[in-house]
């Protein structure tokens, strides 16, 4: 088939790879508008658009995918289908009408719609998830599936480490789909009533650290993050990214402490160990390289006024 296939993270890289080595051809690939990145604030593409300029396919970068412009490029293309995968646009009609649009989301539908289902997944401190190849329609997520194929999730795994999973299955079974629906062969079915749950966004409150919660829920917090946004707290008024930690049956320990290179925080049960973190205006690096270097005072708070 001869396909289009809309998405902009990194996330989505891997899903357009996988299709454009099968034998269906992508015909157009649409992907957000370049915007400002990095402390400069420079204008870059995504992921997604530069991994098109890499495989020489075609490009659009639509404020909206909706738009007139995006139809009509869709319909000039020729595309028998929409393939899509963590665009970050709403699809709406008659887009939805106009040819099958089929989405790659990555947890095991109904739980987890949303835009944040793997940092939601782990946050909750979820031991599965997984990749849903679902039709798409006008409600969030809730289109009939597919294909459904489960991961697991370790305790040592990140947001990052299980996206990149599932971004290699989603490539998989989203060409599996395309070879059915060429064949005639694909079916879909309705999603199961029971066990919805949402995948908001990730807020700028979903990323501060309260100590005040047990140790388990922050690792979870802290892996869920990491590692490109970043849990963070307060140390000498001064704002902290926290990339990585260590659960400890800690009695007894209040604030934040020393012990010899480990940085150790109380929490309302038990203890976190900080093993990696990123002072302000600073790369990341290892607690005790922090310790070595740092002059402040280490005393949790709010930001300095």
């Amino acid at each position: 088939m001869k396909v289009a296939f809309a998405g902009s993270p990194l996330a989505a890289v891997p899903v357009l790879e996988a299709l454009a080595a099968s034998a269906h051809e992508v015909g157009l690939v649409i992907s957000q508008p370049e915007r400002p990145r990095g402390r400069v604030g420079t204008p870059l593409p995504t992921p997604v658009a530069e991994a098109a300029g890499r495989l020489g396919l075609p490009l659009i970068e639509p404020a909206s995918i909706n738009s007139a412009d995006s139809l009509e490029a869709l319909d000039e293309a020729g595309v028998g289908a929409l393939c899509v995968a963590a665009y970050g646009q709403i699809l709406r009609e008659p887009l939805l009408s106009m040819r099958p649009c089929i989405n790659v989301h990555y947890s095991v539908l109904p739980a987890y719609r949303g835009a944040a289902p793997v940092e939601r997944a782990i946050m909750d401190g979820a031991r599965e998830t997984g990749v849903t190849i679902m039709q798409m329609e006008a409600g969030l997520d809730t289109g009939p599936v597919a294909a459904v194929r489960k991961v697991d999730i370790d305790p040592e795994d990140d947001a990052g480490s299980v996206t990149a999973r599932l971004a290699l299955i989603g490539g998989e079974l989203l060409v599996e789909a395309l070879n059915q629906l060429e064949a005639g062969t694909l079916k879909f079915k309705a999603q199961p009533k029971s066990g919805v749950s949402l995948a908001p966004k990730i807020a700028i409150e979903d990323r501060m650290l309260d100590f005040g919660r047990p140790a388990v829920e922050l690792a979870n917090q802290i892996r869920a993050l990491s590692p490109h946004l970043g849990a963070y707290c307060y140390i000498d008024g001064q704002r902290f990214k926290i990339w990585r930690v260590n659960a400890r049956a800690e009695p007894g320990v209040e604030g934040l402490s020393v012990d010899g290179e480990r940085l150790v925080v109380g929490c309302a049960d038990g203890a976190l160990e900080v093993l990696e973190l990123q002072p302000p205006n600073r790369s990341r690096m290892p607690a005790a390289a922090f310790l070595r270097g740092w002059r402040g005072a280490l005393e949790l708070g709010r930001a300095a006024q």
